[in-house]
């Protein structure tokens, strides 16, 4: 395994563990509005992942910046899906 590869494995590790831990902590209440904030930098890692999946090569690292395409595109669609049913309940109901 080269020394690149596993200082990429061991940064993602604690950066799953610490981004779990801050989710964690944030209550309920401000989990939507932070979750809608949050969809302009996981459009920048959608960008990033393209960059990194869009080379001639296949490789572990194509193969990892595909799955990441995938992932930041399910996060920034999710993203949105939430904001707008968050949105939708401040919206008055008509009368019928």
């Amino acid at each position: 395994m080269s020394p690149e590869l596993l200082t990429g494995l061991v940064v993602f590790v604690l950066a799953s563990f610490v981004g779990f831990e801050v989710i964690n902590k944030v209550p309920p209440t401000l989990h939507t509005p932070l979750m809608s904030g949050s969809n302009a930098i996981s459009g920048i890692a959608v960008v990033g992942a393209l960059l990194i999946a869009g080379t001639q090569d296949w490789n572990i690292t194509s193969l990892l910046g595909f799955f990441a395409v995938i992932l930041a595109t399910l996060n920034v669609v999710g993203g949105f899906l939430v904001t707008d049913r968050m949105l939708q309940m401040f919206k008055k109901k008509e009368a019928k």
